[in-house]
């Protein structure tokens, strides 16, 4: 599954808000009773989170994800390496318990330095 595949996956659920949606970058607003649909989705493609998880994040990936926005405790990510891109997914509960932000990002990879 590509990115293109996964953002029209994505919109087939009911989204209260699409914010963005380009070539590389999505952005919507999911309601809590669609979320077991977004992450059977998700981990359809993607598999386990890559946080939380009990492995460290690598350093190039916390340096892709940043430019979006970071992960932080009680967010999730998503993350496939594919070619020579980058697709990751975030998710960002909100307070209120009730939404949550989406955004699926397709990215050049990092080069590894060495």
């Amino acid at each position: 599954m590509e990115f293109e595949e996964i953002k029209k996956a994505v919109k087939e659920i009911r989204l209260d808000t699409l914010r963005l949606d380009s070539d590389t970058n999505f952005e919507a607003v999911i309601v809590k009773e669609e979320m077991d649909k977004l992450i059977a989705l998700l981990e359809g493609f993607f598999g386990s989170p890559a946080f939380p998880s009990k492995n460290r994040l690598p350093l190039q990936i916390y340096e892709s994800i940043n430019a979006f926005g970071g992960i932080m405790p009680g967010q999730t990510l998503y993350y496939s390496s594919q070619g020579n891109d980058e697709i990751f997914a975030m998710l960002w509960p909100w307070q209120d318990g009730q939404h949550t932000t989406v955004k699926i990002i397709k990215t050049g990879k990092i080069s590894e330095k060495g």
